[in-house]
């Protein structure tokens, strides 16, 4: 017979020792080549982060699932190549980006969804986007 405690108080007890006792732990599961990270699982070459799941050659991310080149983003979801984003799926090349869903190339958007071209929720062509990018690279000294 189990030691699983079935009255509230005690099963609450017995969770939360397992939630301290798991954010004290720092190894992560199956991952390769993911320094100085804690608890990530199935990361490839991904560093600094932390509670990433399926990330390949993220950097100081924190609980990013199934992304790919992403840097500095939180909650971020099957994204590529973003940057200081945070709560966006499915997205490419965000950068300062804030709960967008299949989204590319967006720069300092918020709650848009499948959108291209957009900086501060507003749409430019393509051509003008780039420039106006580089500009606010530069001013803001993102890399």
């Amino acid at each position: 017979m189990s030691d699983i405690p079935l009255d509230q108080r005690g099963f609450e007890k017995a969770l939360s020792e397992l939630v301290r006792n798991y954010r004290a732990t720092t190894a992560g599961e199956a991952s390769y080549h993911s320094d100085d990270s804690v608890r990530c699982h199935h990361c490839m070459f991904t560093t600094g982060s932390t509670d990433c799941s399926f990330c390949t050659y993220c950097r100081d991310c924190t609980d990013c699932t199934y992304c790919t080149q992403c840097t500095e983003c939180e909650h971020c979801h099957q994204s590529s190549y973003c940057v200081r984003s945070k709560r966006c799926a499915n997205s490419s090349y965000l950068i300062l980006s804030e709960d967008c869903t299949d989204c590319v190339f967006c720069f300092g958007c918020v709650g848009l969804v499948k959108k291209e071209f957009h900086i501060l929720n507003q749409k430019f062509s393509r051509d003008r986007y780039f420039k106006l990018v580089k500009e606010l690279k530069a001013a803001l000294k993102i890399a």
